[in-house]
């Protein structure tokens, strides 16, 4: 296991150089921050000086050393458009992105699981019918058409939930959450439903594909012939075989809904990290623009490693086989 470890570790680090490298290398041409930071008035000799304040006359090479040595150090530098601390700047919006992340993942187990189970149990059924009909709409249905829907729905005509904004939140150390405020809570609905709906079908398919196979095999048959009621039998021995693809796809996820929610959180003008880098990339700004996409490479590095950790956790026949492998190799 220690092996694993240190093996998944030298592959983050590298997939971290490889997209920190990427990353700084494109947005390097994408246009002047110079020019995005003064005025047309400024002179040649004021531009001059903050060229080389921001160091820019080194070359690309010496810079993005110069970034991964301060990014080992938690030093991202300075952003070229707010002055501030880079670090600072994406750790104060971590929390906004986080919330919703949570709670889009939430909605989409609470609401995909039983969808998945019940399209599966009585797929015949008009209900199930109607699921999947659901299902097919939310996967092709892209996700800012989703916001402005539910912004025009119950936003702008019933009133009922607010369209922009995070509402008021409480500080906690340095962390802020609307979670303890009404109107905090109130903001969350309609972006988490937003960057749920995808993740919803998905889960939902997958469980009822997982359903329908592991119904049809030979132990569940067996477990029938036993007598077992239903219930056990579905939610007992059939869902808990669903679990690991679940967790499998749910750990990937979480990746993905931090890296996709950048469109959510545009929409609703959430102040999340996805909004700050959307605002990174019109004013230039390659450092916040390059910490962002080390930090979503990190998390998606460091969830597929989780992810792998607890395959043993769920199906202990991983884990025999991992000490056996291992045994085998001395």
């Amino acid at each position: 296991m220690l092996a694993f470890i240190v093996r998944r570790v030298v592959n983050a680090v590298g997939v971290m150089l490889a997209v920190a490298l990427l990353a700084f290398v494109i947005f390097r041409f994408v246009g002047d921050p110079v020019d995005m930071m003064l005025n047309e008035q400024a002179s040649q000799t004021q531009r001059d000086e903050l060229r080389e304040r921001l160091g820019l006359n080194a070359s690309v090479g010496m810079q993005f050393v110069h970034f991964v040595t301060n990014a080992a150090q938690g030093e991202f530098g300075i952003s070229y458009r707010n002055q501030q601390d880079v670090f600072a700047l994406v750790a104060e919006r971590f929390p906004a992105t986080f919330e919703l992340v949570l709670m889009a993942t939430l909605l989409s187990l609470v609401i995909g699981v039983p969808m998945g189970v019940l399209t599966a149990i009585y797929r015949k059924s008009r209900l199930a019918q109607t699921l999947q009909f659901v299902s097919i709409l939310g996967i092709s249905l892209p996700s800012f058409v989703v916001g402005i829907m539910l912004i025009l729905i119950f936003s702008v005509q019933l009133g009922w939930l607010p369209g922009f904004g995070r509402g008021d939140t409480v500080k906690i150390g340095w962390w802020t959450t609307g979670l303890l405020t009404p109107s905090g809570r109130a903001a969350l609905v309609l972006p988490s439903i937003t960057l749920a709906l995808f993740q919803i079908t998905l889960i939902m398919r997958l469980v009822r594909a997982e359903m329908l196979e592991t119904l049809r095999t030979e132990f569940i048959k067996f477990a029938r012939a036993r007598g077992l009621p239903d219930r056990v039998v579905h939610f007992r021995l059939a869902l808990r075989n669903c679990l690991m693809p679940v967790i499998t796809v749910t750990g990937m996820q979480i990746g993905n809904l931090i890296a996709f929610a950048l469109i959510t959180e545009t929409v609703f003008q959430w102040p999340g990290m996805g909004l700050l880098f959307i605002q990174s990339v019109m004013f230039v700004d390659i450092p916040v623009m390059a910490a962002y996409l080390v930090i979503v490479s990190f998390i998606f590095v460091a969830l597929n490693t989780l992810v792998d950790m607890m395959y043993g956790v769920v199906d202990p026949r991983l884990r025999s086989q991992h000490v056996k492998g291992g045994a085998n190799a001395h």
